[in-house]
């Protein structure tokens, strides 16, 4: 908890401003800005888009580049984070999409497997990471190793 209000305080200090967007961490993410005093200052709005169609009609995300891809892949995390981006204007954007399970996964999409989009400064990274555990424990490993990264990257 101590990194996610260092992380927030951070944020405050520079005034900058985040949104997020979310699938398989649901609203966690979100969630682990705003329950820090303050976090409205900054945290301007996230989106769950669970779904392949609210990732479309929410973040442009191209139906083509899902029916190519999937959407726990690079190319959609990326297409995600653009489409973030391009509705609000944050300077921090962070969106996830990935299998946490316990169904879903697949020999070449496991469980666990997370793509991290981070768009700062101008600057966008795409991070594939495997997360091993439970459900829950897959979208909180995910979240901590945002805000791990984060203390990094600001």
């Amino acid at each position: 908890m101590y990194l996610y209000k260092k992380i927030l305080n951070k944020l405050l200090a520079k005034k900058m401003s985040i949104s997020t967007a979310e699938s398989c961490t649901g609203g966690l993410l979100a969630y682990s800005f705003t329950r820090n005093k303050d976090s409205s200052k900054v945290f301007m709005g996230g989106y769950i888009t669970y779904s392949n169609e609210l990732k479309i009609n929410d973040l442009n995300v191209k139906k083509v580049t899902l029916k190519k891809y999937g959407a726990v892949s690079p190319e959609v995390a990326t297409e995600m984070i653009r489409g973030l981006y391009l509705k609000n204007k944050a300077q921090l954007c962070i969106v996830t999409t990935g299998i946490a399970g316990p169904g879903g996964g697949k020999k070449n999409k496991p469980i666990g497997l997370v793509y991290i989009g981070i768009r700062i400064s101008g600057r966008t990274k795409i991070i594939k990471k495997n997360f091993k555990g439970t459900r829950i424990q897959i979208q909180k490993k995910c979240v901590n190793f945002i805000f791990k990264h984060l203390d990094i990257l600001v």
